[in-house]
């Protein structure tokens, strides 16, 4: 029997690169996934392959900025399967402005709304399942930058990575005992489509150097499967081979400033 079977996984940005990896990946292992993301279109690409496979998905389409819809997200998937066993809080949002000198309220408010905002409203919508059970995963994707913030992954991105870094391991500080596991997984560059927002976006010989999403999606995968009785409470993965950046960062300097 698959390590998952009879579970069900809800997984945030999941219509390209990593959640889209990493749905494929626990479907794969048995566990029925509900996709969510703002785009019905990949969204529903991602269920169709997962079908063909043999497995069972669901989309739901949500914008996650608009943080009084999230917890519907979680009603859905107890109306639709009847339990949430790993919620899988993927999407990111990164501000194309990204020196605090220029950065304007709006694209920090966005950025934190996604990036740590419906983090903490969709654990909050799950958890009541999860502890009535006594058993639950939860795992959110952070970024290298919640550890080695600067530039160019920006300062609100930074900053709310690294707020998610610490829910993460708060979850484990107040909740282990109750049937609750959390892992931050902090990945540093990854060759997905929020490279494309950067000021100077890497060229396709840049991103062959990255990790790629599968790579990420593993260490998802790793989370998700270990026995109950095991957490990984933080993951750092690293591309091998460190380029140079020194050009990208010079232009994310002065991203925003005024003419």
């Amino acid at each position: 029997m698959a390590c998952l079977e009879n579970q069900v996984a809800i997984v945030t940005g999941a219509g390209t690169g990593i959640g889209r990896e990493a749905a494929k990946m626990l479907a794969a292992e048995g566990a029925s996934i509900v996709l969510v993301g703002r785009r019905p279109e990949p969204l529903n690409a991602v269920v169709d392959e997962i079908k063909a496979a043999g497995g069972t998905a669901t989309a739901y389409p949500c914008d996650l900025m608009d943080t009084s819809t999230i917890a519907g997200v979680a009603t859905f998937t107890l109306e639709t399967y009847g339990r949430i066993d790993i919620l899988v809080n993927n999407a990111g949002f990164s501000s194309k402005v990204r020196s605090i000198k220029y950065i304007q309220p709006e694209e920090w408010n966005a950025v934190f709304k996604v990036n740590i905002e419906a983090v903490y409203h969709l654990t909050q919508a799950c958890l009541p399942d999860m502890l009535k059970r006594g058993s639950g995963t939860i795992i959110t994707t952070s970024s290298m930058s919640a550890l080695k913030p600067g530039i160019l992954g920006g300062s609100p991105y930074c900053a709310a990575k690294a707020a998610s870094q610490n829910f993460s391991h708060g979850l484990n500080s107040e909740l282990r005992n109750e049937g609750i596991r959390a892992t931050v997984i902090i990945p540093a560059e990854v060759n997905t489509s929020i490279l494309d927002g950067r000021p100077a976006p890497p060229n396709a010989d840049a991103r062959q150097l990255m990790m790629q999403p599968e790579d990420v999606a593993r260490c998802i995968h790793l989370a998700a499967t270990l026995p109950q009785r095991t957490v990984i409470e933080e993951l750092v993965v690293s591309p091998s081979y460190q380029r140079d950046m020194s050009a990208e960062i010079a232009i994310a300097k002065t991203a925003g400033a005024p003419a």
